[in-house]
């Protein structure tokens, strides 16, 4: 048999072991028999000397004009379209979505490299009219320093690529903490960045659990930002942390997202889209369709459609290219999953398929969980208020455009939103009164791409937009510059003698 592959962290350019010497194992979620490799078990101590290194090599990377650092994630891009299909397959083995899906993740890291590549040429500032002559006022972007990168499970080289590549190409230094159920993702992904050559130290890997690393690296007094995506409750663990020394902190959390479907809706294109919302990546996404809100009119047609069409997914491995679901990523998520759907037993709401936990040759040795969906829940369920992620959907019902938004708008989230309608004012009144960062129309809650902003409101996160130019304004500071070429002092705001209050003069 062939051994076990271990796989090191990378700080300051080497591949090296923890100062622990211990390592934790990465199994395959469809297939717990199937060990895809040992990872490092870092400490403190490897966060230490990871913070150290991206310090070392922070003038010189910072220094380095964009355009020249643009170029290095150029070729990063072209280095994961090389490796593309390689990446999908272990991608789907440590974490489980099906193929079509990894190939997605890994292209969200090209189409990343490519847009932050651009951005070297252009990351914009000001110019703009001084108040006093022979003066010239302009702002430019400054790069942060030293980031932390605490990224999870569920898209494990796409959410790294969104913090990782921007980054770079602002002239910060990173040290990456991936989740421990997906590390081997973001071992390819920073081996690319070494082969697209990244200087040494610029970039580096500490893997690990969340107490040995992420909390010493969010804490470290030499790391200026942490960038973090996961769940609400670490967020706030998160966000407590860096406030103790005024760290820059961006948090992308939770979502209880929606899909309104109004009575002049296509149902089977409405259909289609509430599958894909909601049992893509298994549920397992902030994104993910959690709650369809249907109109009374159609409720009976839709929800007889959307039934019949999930008993019919395929679940199971998701190397099989026939597989349309995966399984829950470990068992303690399907514990979490079983757990809720008990919950929504006992509050009331109709179990309509699903359920249960899956069983027999083809899943004993996974995580799998039935796509689930439950009826007659009512807004104030706890199913329809906290995120479970899982696949496990609630339907409620709505008696017109304004009861479904209300009903939308009534949790504590406020990441992506959708509406299936034929009417242009129903879908325009939609996008204004949606309490969303995201909205579709036609479209289910998922399915963002890296030129628009990615982001929610209220306790989704904390303002912060990833993709999209406005990523710059995480990872950069604004610095004003005022240059006066008058050959004598001129005092802002006072020596305004030529200029006029609004009154009038004697």
């Amino acid at each position: 048999m062939a051994s076990t592959p271990t796989f090191k962290n990378f700080i300051d350019g080497e591949w090296i072991s923890s100062v622990s010497r211990e390592t934790f194992e990465n199994r395959n979620p469809a297939d717990r028999e199937d060990l895809v490799g040992l990872f490092q078990k870092s400490t403190p101590d490897d966060v230490s000397r990871a913070v150290a290194s991206a310090k070392r090599a922070l003038p010189g990377w910072k220094s380095t004009p964009a355009p020249r650092r643009a170029e290095i994630l150029y070729r990063l891009g072209q280095i994961l379209i090389e490796r593309k299909e390689a990446l999908a397959r272990d991608m789907t083995r440590e974490m489980g979505k099906v193929l079509k899906e990894t190939r997605g993740d890994v292209q969200e890291a090209i189409d990343t490299a490519f847009y932050a590549a651009g951005e070297g040429r252009r990351m914009f500032g000001e110019t703009v009219p001084a108040e006093l002559p022979n003066k010239w006022a302009m702002s430019i972007r400054v790069p942060v320093g030293v980031c932390g990168l605490i990224t999870p499970w569920n898209f494990p080289m796409a959410i790294p690529s969104w913090k990782l590549i921007p980054a770079l190409v602002c002239g910060n230094s990173v040290i990456l903490k991936p989740a421990t159920d997906t590390p081997l993702s973001s071992v390819h992904f920073v081996k690319a960045c070494e082969d697209a050559g990244v200087p040494r130290g610029v970039v580096n890997l500490v893997t690990g659990s969340g107490q040995a690393v992420g909390a010493p690296l969010m804490s470290h007094p030499d790391v200026a930002l942490v960038s973090f995506t996961g769940s609400s409750e670490v967020g706030r663990a998160v966000n407590r942390a860096c406030a103790d020394s005024f760290k820059k902190c961006s948090l992308e959390m939770g979502g209880k997202n929606a899909i309104m479907i109004m009575d002049d809706a296509d149902l089977d294109l409405a259909v289609d889209g509430c599958l894909w919302g909601a049992f893509g990546t298994t549920g397992q996404r902030c994104t993910a369709t959690s709650r369809i809100i249907v109109h009374r009119k159609v409720l009976a047609e839709f929800t007889e459609k959307l039934v019949s069409r999930t008993k019919a997914l395929k679940i199971g491995n998701g190397l099989d290219e026939n597989v349309e679901m995966g399984p829950a990523i470990s068992e303690a998520q399907l514990q979490t999953v079983e757990a809720y759907v008990e919950i929504g037993r006992k509050d009331g709401a109709r179990l309509l398929t699903g359920g249960r936990r899956l069983s027999g040759k083809a899943y004993d040795r996974g995580s799998f969980f039935e796509p689930t969906i439950f009826g007659d829940v009512k807004p104030a369920m706890r199913i329809a208020q906290e995120e479970i992620f899982g696949p496990v959907l609630s339907v409620l019902s709505a008696g017109d455009l304004d009861e479904a938004l209300a009903i939308a708008n009534g949790t504590v989230y406020g990441l992506s939103g959708a509406i299936y309608t034929r009417d242009v004012n129903t879908a325009f009144r939609a996008m204004r009164d949606i309490e969303a960062g995201i909205f579709y129309v036609n479209a289910p809650t998922i399915g963002a791409e890296v030129q628009l902003p990615f982001g929610g409101v209220k306790q989704t996160g904390n303002g912060h937009r990833e993709a999209a130019w406005t990523v710059l304004d995480i990872f950069t500071e604004w610095k004003s510059i005022y240059v006066d070429f008058s050959g004598s002092l001129q005092r802002a705001q006072i020596d305004t003698s030529t200029h006029t209050s609004g009154t009038s003069r004697d």
